[in-house]
């Protein structure tokens, strides 16, 4: 007899198998980054089209198969429906589960992993905030968080709003993360800190960084003409 569990999590990433299945990677708070199996997913009448869906974050019901979990049901409460109509906010959506993938483990407890993407990605669909802003306390949180912060680099000179802003953002809870803004100065020197960080701890490139960066130097073209 199949011994059934449920999950809180939400779905990283999905991919296509055969015709009508999908197998979906899933962040959970029971059982960090998990895999599942959905039998039937992309069929157009079946319940898991979109729960399977990047984004969905709920309760899912799965049980153990000999590789990986296979999933029969979920209850969506968050759909991120946002990120439908802002192609823009997608994208960095996008890079933030991309990044939720690379630093997460099965079995490891990633509750609070878990938790800073649900809240940065309320954040990104926020209209008070700035994106570069909300990736960069992502980014650094997400470091700290997997225990890989090594403190301001120290060969060159930061702004004192700048070096605060790094203290809050690494000691913060995460419900308190997206409560401030910053000058532009401070956000230039914020976006150097986390790219050093990212080359440094990270031992490969993300497509969707490459999507994101694409993104902002068009829009840095469009706004010089």
């Amino acid at each position: 007899m199949q011994e059934f569990i449920k999950v809180t999590g939400m779905i990283l990433r999905t991919v296509p198998i055969g015709e009508y299945d999908r197998r979906v990677v899933v962040l959970t708070k029971e059982r960090g980054k998990i895999s599942a199996f959905a039998k039937g997913a992309r069929k157009p009448n079946s319940s898991l089209v979109a729960a399977t869906s990047p984004f969905s974050f709920g309760e899912f019901k799965l049980y153990a198969g000999r590789s990986s979990y296979n999933m029969t049901e979920a209850d969506i409460s968050n759909y991120f429906e946002g990120f439908r109509e802002d192609f823009d906010g997608a994208c960095y959506g996008m890079y933030f589960l991309d990044v939720m993938d690379y630093y997460t483990r099965e079995n490891n407890d990633e509750r609070a992993m878990l938790k800073l993407l649900y809240q940065s990605l309320r954040a990104l669909l926020a209209p008070s905030l700035g994106r570069e802003l909300v990736r960069c306390v992502f980014e650094l949180k997400a470091l700290a968080l997997n225990g890989e912060y090594p403190g301001l680099p120290e060969d060159r000179a930061y702004l004192e709003s700048t070096a605060y802003a790094v203290d809050y953002i690494v000691g913060s809870t995460v419900e308190k993360l997206y409560t401030f803004t910053v000058r532009k100065e401070v956000l230039t020197e914020l976006e150097w800190i986390t790219e050093r960080f990212r080359r440094q701890f990270m031992d490969r490139e993300l497509k969707s960084l490459a999507v994101l960066e694409g993104i902002k130097s068009q829009f840095r073209i469009e706004n010089q003409t």
